[in-house]
């Protein structure tokens, strides 16, 4: 169980979003290079953030489904601390690029039990996080939606890997979240925007205020 829950706040598009956020206390920023999200960015984008990014808060890069040349062609141009993927990679393909990776598993109608949900967590051994995400079938991330964090619970209790929670967080559950669960850490996007890709400061605040008031 860690001594202190950590955020990474997802979907970041703008610096200023970037900046803010470093500020509130992020431990991780996450840029989405993938087409189909509402919060893509470029790699120009994606640079910009970099250049705000203070020393000690890692950059993640999140994809779904890519190609070896499209993460290869990110990582030569956008210094990333981590890679983070959301799709159906291998863990062969997951630890190919010689940077730390996280691998999301979303809560699909297969992944009914925790040992369901472990089995598959062992395929990504490799792993510096494996990261819990509500189910959708329409998109492989960002959903606002939430799933069964007992779920969650009983996979942070019985896998080495470090859990990372995601699903439907917001200031309104950040408390729940880290006292029912005990995570790694909170990955989250929607939860605290005005629209996609469009972070909120009065949300963003809200949330790391009740972030800090729980962990400890």
């Amino acid at each position: 169980m860690p001594s202190r829950t950590r955020v990474k706040i997802c979907g970041i598009t703008r610096p200023a979003d970037a900046r803010l956020a470093a500020q509130l206390g992020a431990d991780a920023l996450g840029l989405v290079f993938y087409a189909g999200s509402k919060r893509a960015v470029s790699i120009e984008q994606a640079q910009q953030i970099r250049a705000v990014v203070p020393a000690f808060v890692s950059l993640v890069g999140l994809f779904v489904n890519p190609t070896q040349k499209q993460v290869e062609s990110v990582l030569a141009d956008v210094h990333l601390d981590c890679v983070q993927f959301h799709g159906d990679e291998t863990p062969a393909f997951c630890a190919s690029f010689g940077v730390p990776y996280v691998k999301a598993l979303r809560m699909a109608p297969s992944l009914s039990t925790a040992d369901d949900v472990l089995t598959l967590i062992d395929q990504y051994a490799t792993a510096s996080g494996i990261l819990l995400d509500a189910w959708d079938p329409l998109q492989a991330g960002g959903t606002g939606k939430q799933f069964d964090w007992s779920l969650a619970a009983q996979c942070v209790q019985q896998s080495e890997l470090p859990i990372i929670l995601a699903g439907g967080l917001e200031a309104g559950n950040a408390a729940l979240a880290i006292e029912q669960v005990r995570p790694w850490a909170l990955d989250l996007s929607s939860g605290v925007e005005s629209e996609p890709g469009l972070k909120d400061p009065q949300r963003l605040t809200a949330f790391f205020d009740e972030v800090n008031r729980v962990r400890t």
